[in-house]
């Protein structure tokens, strides 16, 4: 183990931060916190602190992660109960240190190494320390610090705009990375980190559209729209004959898709990244589930045999680097003109150009019959950009599915005996950080995805019950449902009629699940067409 000197700083100070965050609700207050706390650190001690901050451990773009299970966690915790030893203080290195040790064991003994590493840090910590561990582990911080403050407060410990740290997380996909630079060399340093081919960029993201007037209007009268395809957004690298493909979630998923490689080094220019979405086909050519193209996402081994059984089909909507030059800052109608140049017809998505409401409702229902999911309107003029969720981009979708975490399961019963099959569903509250409950369902899943969820059910639990366990919120589904009602029975106030799932969304994460101000915002909507009963006023 790597010494402690005594220039470390203590854990005890992020326990302290996250005591003072929680106790909070002012973004402003929290930011405050933030920068003051980051300003005081060492340089080698930022990025493993902003990654403990906000409950990730590893940055987005590390593909490591700690496989520590429920009961993994429950026998390291009985064995610091019988620990008689003067614990030696932890330090924010002491904490990064053994929770990469843990992510690298592996072999026949790494359930037990885990246990070990895992016994040893938790035996250290006091118990305020110990709070904030578990809470890591668990990936359930609920301090209110999503990565959006995090950013801000990273600006406000050094001075650089908002955005200039916004666009440099974007291109590096490393918070605690971006912290480091913005505070030990600068501004210019940071926007000197552009885009790096056969590295992963975070995606741009999309606003949820309630009405397409607001769509028409935010974009002047006219905007693109194409269609939101029922697969899995990737984005495609080629420097010479190195291609890498990453998904959304920032994963190298270039072993799996070797059909994609090959329509990469097959087109006309020696260096670019393009976006588009993958999806599954039958032999015919016709959309498999979502589930089918999971399957080709995870696959290691077999792939040839998989490409036989899960043809892929690619569909490209974006081009932000050719031949060295970047488009990030182009139109994106000159992006899509430069996409048009260099890749056939038949790789382009689905769009039109549109100035009426009537046009996009007539496409929309166009995708919807093709099995797609919706439509997505983009400004004409929009530079790519991500952080914030913004008004460039929107997303059309039918108003009755939602993206939901899954926070609990329950053990099934009759023909679902033995399987975790009845799950709680929650959106996510902004401001806190938590997930509120918004009901359950054991609705839409096939004998098979039963069985697979009851493992990894038991693989994020935090902790057991009669009934079931509670879970780490990181299993994404989208449910469909009737009707939004008003509910005392559930922490958010609200309940899904008939609610069901639609397909289990391995692309996407806890961030991505629809949030409670949109929950309010669609019970709302509900009323522009119906009545409001006694219950609803």
């Amino acid at each position: 183990m790597t010494p402690t000197t005594p220039d470390d700083t203590p854990f005890a100070r992020i326990a302290e931060l996250t005591q003072q965050l929680e106790a909070t609700t002012k973004r402003l207050k929290k930011r405050a916190l933030l920068a003051a706390f980051l300003r005081s650190l060492r340089r080698d001690e930022v990025a493993p602190a902003v990654h403990l901050v906000i409950g990730r451990i590893f940055a987005e773009s590390d593909a490591r992660a700690l496989n520590v299970g429920w009961a993994t966690l429950k026998k390291a915790l009985d064995g610091t109960k019988q620990a008689t030893l003067v614990p030696r203080s932890l330090t924010i290195l002491d904490v990064s240190r053994a929770f990469a040790q843990i992510a690298e064991a592996h072999g026949a003994d790494s359930t037990k190494a885990r246990r070990r590493l895992l016994e040893s840090l938790l035996g250290r910590a006091s118990q305020d320390e110990r709070d904030v561990l578990l809470k890591n582990v668990f990936g359930e911080m609920r301090i209110g610090v999503n990565e959006g403050v995090m950013l801000e407060g990273i600006a406000d410990a050094t001075g650089i705009d908002p955005d200039a740290v916004r666009t440099a997380h974007m291109f590096l996909g490393d918070l605690g990375r971006v912290a480091e630079i913005a505070l030990f060399e600068g501004a210019d340093a940071l926007r000197s980190r552009g885009l790096r081919l056969l590295a992963p960029m975070k995606p741009m993201l999309a606003e949820m559209a309630e009405d397409l007037d607001e769509v028409l209007a935010e974009h002047g009268g006219e905007t693109a729209i194409e269609y939101k395809l029922d697969g899995a957004r990737i984005q495609i690298h080629r420097e010479g004959d190195a291609v890498r493909v990453f998904s959304r979630r920032l994963s190298d998923v270039t072993s799996s898709l070797p059909e994609i490689v090959a329509i990469a080094r097959s087109l006309p220019a020696s260096e670019f990244l393009l976006e588009g979405e993958v999806v599954a086909t039958d032999h015919e050519g016709k959309p498999l589930p979502f589930q089918d193209l999971m399957r080709r996402f995870r696959r290691v081994h077999g792939i040839e045999a998989s490409k036989e059984e899960i043809p892929l089909k690619l569909y490209l909507f974006d081009l932000l680097y050719v031949d060295g030059r970047s488009l990030i800052d182009t139109p994106y109608r000159l992006r899509w003109e430069a996409l048009e140049r260099l890749v056939p017809p038949e790789l382009l998505t689905a769009r039109r150009v549109v100035q009426r409401k009537e046009d996009i409702e007539s496409f929309l229902q166009e995708a919807l019959a093709a099995g797609h999911e919706g439509l997505m309107a983009k400004q004409l003029d929009s530079a790519y950009s991500v952080g914030k969720r913004g008004k460039k981009w929107f997303k059309i979708k039918p108003a009755d599915h939602l993206d939901l975490a899954i926070v609990a399961a329950e053990w099934g019963s009759g023909r679902r005996e033995g399987w975790l099959s009845n799950y709680w569903l929650a959106v996510r509250d902004e401001k806190t950080g938590e997930f509120q409950m918004i009901g359950k369902t054991f609705k839409g899943l096939t004998d098979a995805e039963f069985e697979t969820m009851t493992e990894r059910m038991r693989s994020l639990a935090t902790s057991e019950e009669r009934w079931g366990f509670h879970v780490r919120p990181e299993v994404v589904v989208e449910v469909a449902h009737n009707e939004i009602q008003r509910s005392p029975h559930y922490s958010s106030g609200f309940a899904l009629r008939f609610a069901r799932i639609v397909r289990i969304r391995d692309d996407k994460g806890p961030e991505d699940v629809d949030t409670y101000a949109r929950l309010k915002q669609l019970y709302a909507k509900q009323f522009e067409r119906k009545g409001r009963g006694p219950d609803e006023l």
